[in-house]
């Protein structure tokens, strides 16, 4: 999966506007895309829940592995991990 890093924390953007930034990314960069998984790391909230559950001490993350195995090609990671979106395309990209 690739990641696209962005650094939001002088702008101090809440998880609302960085998922659609997000959104807006994914879809310049996929084409259509669907949004797989997220982490909130503020409410300590994953999507789907539970899926950090097997992965403690783990490298990678429950929502980063879920989103690989369901077609996640993308990762936008807001403020080094404060809020996390994966996506997957939907068709072909541009």
């Amino acid at each position: 999966m690739k990641t696209l890093h962005l650094d939001s924390d002088e702008l101090d953007l809440d998880f609302n506007a960085c998922l659609k930034l997000a959104e807006v990314n994914a879809r310049h960069l996929l084409g259509a895309a669907m949004l797989l998984t997220f982490y909130d790391r503020d409410r300590n909230l994953e999507s789907p829940g539970g899926v950090s559950e097997c992965h403690q001490g783990c490298a990678v993350p429950g929502w980063v592995d879920y989103a690989k195995n369901h077609g996640g090609t993308l990762i936008v990671n807001f403020g080094r991990g404060r809020f996390v979106f994966c996506f997957m395309p939907l068709g072909d990209a541009p």
